[in-house]
Protein backbone atom coordinates (compact mmCIF):
# COMPACT_ATOMS: atom_id res chain seq x y z
CA UNK A 1 0.00 0.00 0.00
CA UNK A 2 1.48 3.07 -0.90
CA UNK A 3 1.95 6.04 1.62
CA UNK A 4 3.03 8.53 -1.14
CA UNK A 5 -0.57 10.74 -0.93
CA UNK A 6 -0.01 12.54 2.31
CA UNK A 7 3.37 14.20 3.79
CA UNK A 8 4.60 13.01 7.24
CA UNK A 9 4.74 16.24 8.56
CA UNK A 10 4.67 20.35 8.84
CA UNK A 11 8.39 20.59 8.32
CA UNK A 12 8.44 18.57 5.21
CA UNK A 13 5.53 20.64 4.05
CA UNK A 14 7.16 23.52 4.52
CA UNK A 15 10.47 22.56 3.10
CA UNK A 16 8.53 21.05 -0.29
CA UNK A 17 6.83 24.22 -0.60
CA UNK A 18 9.93 26.75 -0.58
CA UNK A 19 12.21 23.98 -2.93
CA UNK A 20 9.33 24.12 -5.30
CA UNK A 21 9.51 28.10 -5.23
CA UNK A 22 13.86 27.82 -5.55
CA UNK A 23 13.48 25.27 -8.45
CA UNK A 24 10.76 27.21 -10.17
CA UNK A 25 12.27 30.80 -10.01
CA UNK A 26 15.62 30.80 -9.03
CA UNK A 27 16.61 27.82 -11.36
CA UNK A 28 13.84 28.06 -13.68
CA UNK A 29 13.62 24.50 -14.14
CA UNK A 30 11.19 23.72 -16.20
CA UNK A 31 7.58 22.70 -15.13
CA UNK A 32 8.32 18.90 -15.92
CA UNK A 33 11.52 19.02 -14.07
CA UNK A 34 10.19 20.77 -11.03
CA UNK A 35 7.11 18.21 -10.62
CA UNK A 36 10.06 15.17 -11.03
CA UNK A 37 12.69 16.80 -8.73
CA UNK A 38 9.52 17.91 -5.79
CA UNK A 39 8.01 14.04 -6.12
CA UNK A 40 11.54 12.28 -5.92
CA UNK A 41 11.88 14.80 -2.70
CA UNK A 42 7.84 14.02 -1.03
CA UNK A 43 9.14 10.12 -1.77
CA UNK A 44 12.01 10.56 0.25
CA UNK A 45 10.23 12.04 2.91
CA UNK A 46 7.86 9.54 3.46
CA UNK A 47 10.50 7.00 3.33
CA UNK A 48 12.45 9.43 5.91
CA UNK A 49 9.06 9.55 7.99
CA UNK A 50 8.61 5.79 8.17
CA UNK A 51 12.03 5.54 9.82
CA UNK A 52 11.32 8.64 12.26
CA UNK A 53 13.06 11.27 10.44
CA UNK A 54 10.71 14.11 10.60
CA UNK A 55 12.49 16.83 10.33
CA UNK A 56 14.40 17.97 7.07
CA UNK A 57 17.53 18.95 9.16
CA UNK A 58 18.10 15.39 10.15
CA UNK A 59 18.57 13.62 7.47
CA UNK A 60 22.03 12.37 7.09
CA UNK A 61 23.62 10.03 4.54
CA UNK A 62 22.65 6.75 5.28
CA UNK A 63 18.75 7.78 4.64
CA UNK A 64 19.97 8.99 1.53
CA UNK A 65 21.41 5.97 0.35
CA UNK A 66 19.37 3.68 1.95
CA UNK A 67 16.12 5.34 -0.28
CA UNK A 68 18.47 5.04 -3.30
CA UNK A 69 18.79 1.43 -1.90
CA UNK A 70 14.88 1.08 -1.97
CA UNK A 71 14.83 2.76 -5.36
CA UNK A 72 16.67 -0.61 -6.62
CA UNK A 73 15.24 -3.05 -5.03
CA UNK A 74 11.66 -1.88 -6.61
CA UNK A 75 13.44 -2.30 -9.59
CA UNK A 76 13.39 1.53 -10.90
CA UNK A 77 15.68 1.88 -14.10
CA UNK A 78 18.98 3.21 -13.53
CA UNK A 79 18.11 6.52 -15.05
CA UNK A 80 15.58 7.33 -12.80
CA UNK A 81 17.72 6.47 -9.81
CA UNK A 82 20.52 9.13 -10.86
CA UNK A 83 17.82 11.56 -11.24
CA UNK A 84 16.69 10.67 -7.60
CA UNK A 85 20.21 11.20 -6.69
CA UNK A 86 19.90 14.51 -8.29
CA UNK A 87 17.03 15.62 -7.01
CA UNK A 88 18.50 14.72 -3.24
CA UNK A 89 21.73 16.26 -3.97
CA UNK A 90 19.72 19.72 -4.84
CA UNK A 91 17.53 19.67 -2.04
CA UNK A 92 20.27 18.95 0.89
CA UNK A 93 22.34 21.71 -0.88
CA UNK A 94 19.46 23.81 -0.64
CA UNK A 95 18.55 23.36 2.94
CA UNK A 96 21.95 23.92 3.63
CA UNK A 97 22.26 27.45 2.11
CA UNK A 98 19.10 28.71 3.60
CA UNK A 99 20.36 27.41 7.20
CA UNK A 100 17.71 24.98 7.67
CA UNK A 101 20.39 22.23 8.23
CA UNK A 102 24.05 22.23 9.62
CA UNK A 103 25.65 19.75 6.65
CA UNK A 104 24.77 19.04 3.63
CA UNK A 105 24.83 15.11 3.46
CA UNK A 106 23.92 15.12 -0.48
CA UNK A 107 27.29 16.64 -1.23
CA UNK A 108 28.65 12.79 -0.52
CA UNK A 109 25.66 11.06 -2.21
CA UNK A 110 26.44 8.98 -5.42
CA UNK A 111 23.91 6.86 -7.44
CA UNK A 112 24.25 2.98 -6.60
CA UNK A 113 25.89 0.89 -9.05
CA UNK A 114 22.50 -0.71 -10.93
CA UNK A 115 22.94 -3.57 -13.57
CA UNK A 116 21.85 -2.85 -16.95
CA UNK A 117 18.82 -5.48 -17.20
CA UNK A 118 16.13 -4.81 -18.70
CA UNK A 119 12.63 -5.51 -17.13
CA UNK A 120 10.70 -8.15 -17.31
CA UNK A 121 7.95 -8.73 -20.07
CA UNK A 122 4.38 -9.83 -20.64
CA UNK A 123 3.45 -11.75 -24.03
CA UNK A 124 0.69 -10.88 -25.84
CA UNK A 125 -1.93 -13.21 -23.90
CA UNK A 126 -0.85 -11.75 -20.56
CA UNK A 127 -0.99 -7.99 -21.40
CA UNK A 128 -4.60 -8.98 -22.26
CA UNK A 129 -5.45 -10.90 -19.49
CA UNK A 130 -4.17 -8.25 -17.01
CA UNK A 131 -5.82 -5.41 -19.62
CA UNK A 132 -9.41 -7.60 -19.40
CA UNK A 133 -9.34 -7.87 -15.19
CA UNK A 134 -8.62 -4.22 -14.67
CA UNK A 135 -11.56 -3.47 -17.07
CA UNK A 136 -13.94 -5.75 -15.02
CA UNK A 137 -13.36 -3.40 -12.10
CA UNK A 138 -15.81 -2.67 -9.16
CA UNK A 139 -17.21 0.81 -10.26
CA UNK A 140 -15.15 2.33 -7.84
CA UNK A 141 -13.74 5.81 -8.74
CA UNK A 142 -9.96 4.43 -7.92
CA UNK A 143 -10.59 1.03 -9.68
CA UNK A 144 -11.76 2.91 -13.13
CA UNK A 145 -8.77 5.68 -12.56
CA UNK A 146 -6.66 2.41 -12.08
CA UNK A 147 -7.88 0.47 -15.12
CA UNK A 148 -7.37 3.43 -17.46
CA UNK A 149 -3.61 4.01 -16.02
CA UNK A 150 -2.82 0.61 -17.30
CA UNK A 151 -4.36 1.02 -20.62
CA UNK A 152 -2.61 4.30 -21.17
CA UNK A 153 0.53 2.72 -19.90
CA UNK A 154 0.36 -0.17 -22.39
CA UNK A 155 -1.38 1.55 -24.98
CA UNK A 156 1.06 4.29 -25.74
CA UNK A 157 4.22 2.98 -23.94
CA UNK A 158 5.28 6.14 -22.54
CA UNK A 159 7.24 6.05 -19.23
CA UNK A 160 5.52 6.20 -15.35
CA UNK A 161 6.78 9.76 -14.95
CA UNK A 162 5.15 10.96 -18.49
CA UNK A 163 1.93 9.44 -17.53
CA UNK A 164 2.17 11.18 -14.06
CA UNK A 165 3.58 14.70 -15.92
CA UNK A 166 -0.12 14.54 -17.76
CA UNK A 167 -2.58 17.00 -17.78
CA UNK A 168 -6.02 16.79 -19.02
CA UNK A 169 -5.41 19.33 -21.56
CA UNK A 170 -2.70 16.76 -22.68
CA UNK A 171 -5.19 14.61 -24.41
CA UNK A 172 -6.45 15.11 -27.66
CA UNK A 173 -9.27 12.82 -27.87
CA UNK A 174 -10.40 13.28 -31.18
CA UNK A 175 -6.84 12.42 -32.83
CA UNK A 176 -6.80 9.58 -30.11
CA UNK A 177 -2.53 11.21 -29.18
CA UNK A 178 -1.34 12.44 -25.85
CA UNK A 179 1.17 15.01 -26.00
CA UNK A 180 3.51 13.81 -23.40
CA UNK A 181 7.20 15.98 -21.99
CA UNK A 182 9.64 13.16 -21.89
CA UNK A 183 13.49 13.14 -20.99
CA UNK A 184 15.21 16.43 -21.47
CA UNK A 185 11.84 18.38 -21.22
CA UNK A 186 11.25 17.33 -24.92
CA UNK A 187 7.64 16.76 -26.31
CA UNK A 188 6.58 14.18 -28.32
CA UNK A 189 3.18 13.26 -29.87
CA UNK A 190 2.18 9.46 -29.18
CA UNK A 191 -1.02 7.82 -30.78
CA UNK A 192 -3.44 5.66 -28.42
CA UNK A 193 -6.19 3.02 -29.24
CA UNK A 194 -9.86 2.67 -28.97
CA UNK A 195 -9.58 0.53 -25.62
CA UNK A 196 -7.42 3.66 -24.18
CA UNK A 197 -10.23 5.92 -25.30
CA UNK A 198 -12.84 4.51 -23.72
CA UNK A 199 -10.77 3.82 -20.19
CA UNK A 200 -9.28 7.25 -20.30
CA UNK A 201 -13.25 8.72 -20.75
CA UNK A 202 -14.87 6.13 -18.12
CA UNK A 203 -12.17 7.93 -16.18
CA UNK A 204 -12.72 11.87 -17.26
CA UNK A 205 -16.14 11.04 -16.47
CA UNK A 206 -15.61 10.26 -12.05
CA UNK A 207 -12.10 12.36 -12.16
CA UNK A 208 -13.69 15.27 -11.10
CA UNK A 209 -15.04 13.23 -7.70
CA UNK A 210 -11.44 12.48 -6.46
CA UNK A 211 -9.08 15.72 -8.33
CA UNK A 212 -8.85 18.97 -6.03
CA UNK A 213 -10.76 21.80 -8.13
CA UNK A 214 -7.39 24.03 -8.79
CA UNK A 215 -5.05 20.66 -10.01
CA UNK A 216 -4.85 19.78 -14.10
CA UNK A 217 -3.31 16.40 -13.93
CA UNK A 218 -4.82 13.97 -15.68
CA UNK A 219 -3.93 11.01 -12.98
CA UNK A 220 -4.83 11.86 -9.48
CA UNK A 221 -3.90 10.29 -5.90
CA UNK A 222 -6.41 9.76 -3.04
CA UNK A 223 -6.44 12.85 -1.62
CA UNK A 224 -6.51 15.06 -5.22
CA UNK A 225 -3.57 15.48 -6.11
CA UNK A 226 -1.30 14.83 -8.92
CA UNK A 227 -0.35 11.01 -8.62
CA UNK A 228 2.64 9.99 -7.56
CA UNK A 229 4.86 7.07 -9.38
CA UNK A 230 4.63 5.07 -6.60
CA UNK A 231 1.49 4.98 -6.92
CA UNK A 232 1.31 4.26 -10.37
CA UNK A 233 4.40 1.20 -9.42
CA UNK A 234 1.90 -0.09 -6.79
CA UNK A 235 -1.24 -0.21 -9.10
CA UNK A 236 0.92 -1.78 -11.82
CA UNK A 237 2.06 -4.67 -9.20
CA UNK A 238 -1.12 -4.99 -7.47
CA UNK A 239 -3.13 -5.60 -11.12
CA UNK A 240 -0.28 -7.71 -12.86
CA UNK A 241 -0.61 -10.25 -9.50
CA UNK A 242 -4.38 -10.63 -8.95
CA UNK A 243 -4.53 -10.90 -12.94
CA UNK A 244 -2.41 -14.03 -12.23
CA UNK A 245 0.24 -13.08 -14.51
CA UNK A 246 4.41 -12.20 -13.94
CA UNK A 247 4.31 -9.53 -11.77
CA UNK A 248 5.42 -6.47 -13.83
CA UNK A 249 6.49 -2.79 -13.14
CA UNK A 250 5.06 0.55 -15.16
CA UNK A 251 8.41 -0.03 -17.27
CA UNK A 252 7.63 -3.89 -17.88
CA UNK A 253 4.21 -2.81 -19.33
CA UNK A 254 6.46 -0.03 -21.47
CA UNK A 255 8.94 -2.85 -22.66
CA UNK A 256 5.83 -5.55 -23.33
CA UNK A 257 3.98 -2.96 -25.60
CA UNK A 258 7.23 -2.00 -27.26
CA UNK A 259 8.10 -5.76 -27.88
CA UNK A 260 4.41 -6.36 -29.02
CA UNK A 261 4.97 -3.44 -31.33
CA UNK A 262 8.04 -4.37 -33.05
CA UNK A 263 6.64 -7.99 -33.43
CA UNK A 264 3.63 -6.67 -35.05
CA UNK A 265 5.85 -5.45 -38.14
CA UNK A 266 6.64 -1.72 -36.97
CA UNK A 267 10.39 -0.62 -37.84
CA UNK A 268 12.52 0.38 -35.54
CA UNK A 269 12.75 4.25 -36.19
CA UNK A 270 8.99 4.03 -35.66
CA UNK A 271 9.22 2.45 -32.44
CA UNK A 272 12.10 4.57 -31.57
CA UNK A 273 9.93 7.77 -32.19
CA UNK A 274 6.92 6.08 -29.94
CA UNK A 275 9.85 5.61 -27.26
CA UNK A 276 11.35 9.18 -26.94
CA UNK A 277 15.02 7.22 -27.20
CA UNK A 278 17.20 9.77 -28.19
CA UNK A 279 19.54 6.59 -29.50
CA UNK A 280 18.34 4.09 -31.97
CA UNK A 281 20.59 2.12 -29.43
CA UNK A 282 18.51 2.44 -26.29
CA UNK A 283 15.23 0.73 -28.38
CA UNK A 284 17.42 -2.06 -30.16
CA UNK A 285 17.86 -3.21 -26.68
CA UNK A 286 14.24 -4.04 -27.33
CA UNK A 287 14.35 -6.05 -29.69
CA UNK A 288 16.15 -9.18 -27.67
CA UNK A 289 12.99 -10.56 -26.86
CA UNK A 290 12.19 -11.39 -30.23
CA UNK A 291 15.23 -13.42 -31.46
CA UNK A 292 13.56 -16.43 -31.20
CA UNK A 293 10.19 -15.22 -33.21
CA UNK A 294 12.36 -14.00 -35.49
CA UNK A 295 14.28 -16.97 -35.48
CA UNK A 296 11.08 -18.97 -36.19
CA UNK A 297 10.15 -16.68 -39.55
CA UNK A 298 13.41 -17.21 -40.84
CA UNK A 299 13.41 -20.54 -40.66
CA UNK A 300 9.54 -20.61 -41.63
CA UNK A 301 10.36 -18.12 -44.67
CA UNK A 302 14.32 -17.93 -45.55
CA UNK A 303 16.09 -19.97 -48.85
CA UNK A 304 18.69 -20.88 -46.99
CA UNK A 305 17.90 -21.60 -43.55
CA UNK A 306 18.17 -25.51 -43.51
CA UNK A 307 20.86 -27.96 -44.66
Amino acid sequence: MSHMEELPGAAWNEALEGFTTHLRDERARSPHTVRAYVADVRDLSCFCAQRGIVEPADVDLAALRAWLASATTEGLSRSTIARRAASARAFTAWCHRRGSAATDPGHRLVSPRVGNRLPAVLDKGQALQVLEYAGRHNGSHRSIRDAAILEVLYGTAIRVAELCGLDVDDVDAGNRTLRVVGKGDKERVVPYGVPAQRAIDAWLGVRGEMALPSVHALFVGERGFRIDSRVVRNVVRTLTEAAGVPVVAPHGMRHSAATHVLEGGADLRSVQELLGHANLATTQRYTHVSVERLRSTFEQAHPRSGN
